[in-house]
């Protein structure tokens, strides 16, 4: 019995102690700088959303700015492999990957003091509309995105959750894929944005705001 238990203990932490979350956190106060304490970005779109994305698209993102194929200056000096080795991405995207902004107002209890409205309301993140024609949106979106990004907008494996991502950001993502400044996911098979108008661009940022109304 006690036997069992002990390999039962062993296999638990095996999975919980997988990534070390403290010192992921710990890694994330310098990305606090630009990305937040919660890991939700600019006010402004200028620094992206990192909380909640995948674990696997963090690393991603994080290797290709070391390797330099993704260009982002201001990155270089924190993802040198002196100053964020692979253990250390796994560990910080694991954190970030593990952080809930919801987009959604919270429902309060009567019992909750002001702290805890608080802190419940800084968490959420609610990404304003933007205009646009929905229903074309969403055709494009279900045609071209969905297999990646997923029905809701919240990614799949190494593909970006979009869903309560900065608009800005995400406008100035697709223009970088456009021009070539950003290798995209489908540039092996010629890329999928190149191949759409600038008003359907709109039009698919437009539905994504309406996608966190579903999460």
């Amino acid at each position: 019995m006690k036997q069992c238990l002990l390999l039962l203990l062993v296999a638990m932490c095996g999975l919980a102690c997988a990534q070390n979350l403290e010192k992921g956190k710990e890694i994330n106060s310098t990305c606090a700088g630009c990305h937040g304490e919660q890991g939700q970005g600019g006010s402004r779109g200028e620094y992206p959303r990192l909380a909640g994305q995948s674990a696997k698209f963090l690393e991603a993102q994080l290797k290709a700015f070391r390797n330099r194929t993704r260009v982002n200056i201001p990155m270089y000096p924190y993802t040198q492999e002196r100053e964020l080795p692979d253990e250390d991405i796994k560990d910080v995207a694991a954190y970030l990957a593990s952080i809930e902004l919801p987009t959604q107002w919270p429902v309060f209890k009567d019992t909750d003091d002001a702290l805890t409205r608080l802190t419940l309301t800084e968490r959420v993140m609610i990404i304003p509309r933007v205009p646009g024609n929905l229903a074309n949106g969403e055709a494009l979106y279900q045609k071209q995105c969905v297999t990646c990004h997923g029905k809701t907008g919240m990614g799949r494996g190494m593909f970006p959750m979009l869903v309560g991502q900065y608009t800005s950001y995400l406008k100035r993502q697709m223009e970088k894929y456009v021009k070539g400044e950003r290798p995209h996911d489908e540039e092996a098979v010629g890329g999928l944005l190149d191949k759409l108008k600038e008003d359907d661009l709109q039009d698919i940022l437009a539905y994504i705001t309406t996608l966190q109304d579903q999460k």
